[in-house]
């Protein structure tokens, strides 16, 4: 325990020196966002030190890190200041609401094409269920965001284009964002369950005359998932950096759009807050992965 909360850290604080650094090198002063490109040097400047944007990047982390820990953290750019944590509180549970049910679609699609598709190994119905898995790759969400919108939402008028009211609003992007991993997680299954049902305890259950179905489902998948379990847990990492994009195409409500808002703004604060706030989803997501990967597998808590 005491070894992944010091890898935590470790990677909070390495996130939150990268984006500083990054911030720093991005083209572009935040004072032409207030005031514009026209605005005296005099009044730059006045606002550069209102703001903290005079001080070196290590003091302008450092008081970020001080206000954050104090629960003062406000929005880099006047007049109006607001606070950040609670647009941050805001905008959390949309994104885990978005990636979670990404996750869900895509669990519902790839099992089942892959367990399929090993069973039937060779076959039309395997070389069908790879196809669509590669081309689920190969569709990126930027893309496939749109079309969705253009078909089902303005086409047929089934769901609606963007937003967060209710359910509804949630089908579409979560499609859009859990495709990708759908596509991945059912040539992974595919490849897990070909190797499960080549190992000894399938032949011994075929040999005492377990029906097909018994011998696919209860020995062979159960064991397959053992993988999966790992993978999908560094997968939530993938699912919150697609999310980014598919927000925006969406108007999700969520870290997403709050992040990208906050680079179009300039506003240093809320970027470096967000990409925390993502960086300690990880981190959560994949120490529960850990105990779920022991909890399923006996060998592991023996070990550990």
């Amino acid at each position: 325990m005491t070894r992944r909360l010091v890898s935590a850290v470790i990677a909070m604080v390495g996130a939150l020196l990268l984006v500083s650094l990054l911030l720093h090198l991005v083209p572009g002063d935040p004072v032409d966002v207030m005031l514009g490109e026209q605005a005296t040097q005099v009044d730059r400047a006045a606002l550069r030190q209102a703001v903290g944007l005079d001080l070196p990047w290590y003091a302008q982390l450092w008081t970020f890190a001080r206000d954050l820990a104090t629960g003062e953290l406000r929005t880099s750019l006047p007049p109006f200041q607001r606070k950040v944590l609670p647009a941050l509180g805001a905008a959390l549970p949309y994104t885990l609401l978005l990636t979670v049910s990404a996750m869900a679609v895509s669990l519902v699609l790839a099992l089942p094409l892959g367990v399929m598709a090993a069973a039937r190994r060779g076959t039309p119905v395997d070389a069908a269920a790879m196809g669509v898995s590669v081309a689920g790759v190969a569709l990126p969400r930027f893309w496939l965001g749109p079309v969705l919108i253009i078909v089902f939402a303005l086409k047929l008028d089934w769901l609606p284009v963007s937003g967060a009211e209710s359910w509804r609003h949630l089908v579409l992007p979560a499609f859009t964002l859990g495709t990708a991993l759908a596509a991945f997680l059912a040539r992974m299954t595919r490849a897990t369950m070909l190797e499960a049902l080549r190992e000894d305890y399938v032949t011994v259950a075929r040999a005492k005359g377990l029906s097909p179905r018994v011998v696919l489902w209860k020995h062979a998948f159960r064991n397959a998932l053992l993988p999966l379990v790992t993978v999908l847990g560094l997968e939530f990492g993938a699912l919150l950096g697609g999310a980014i994009v598919t927000e925006k195409v969406f108007a999700w409500p969520g870290m997403g759009t709050l992040l990208l808002t906050a680079i179009e703004k300039r506003d240093y604060n809320t970027v470096r807050a967000t990409v925390l706030l993502f960086t300690f989803c990880y981190v959560v997501v994949n120490t529960l992965t850990d105990l779920a990967y022991a909890w399923v597998d006996p060998r592991v808590r023996r070990r550990s």
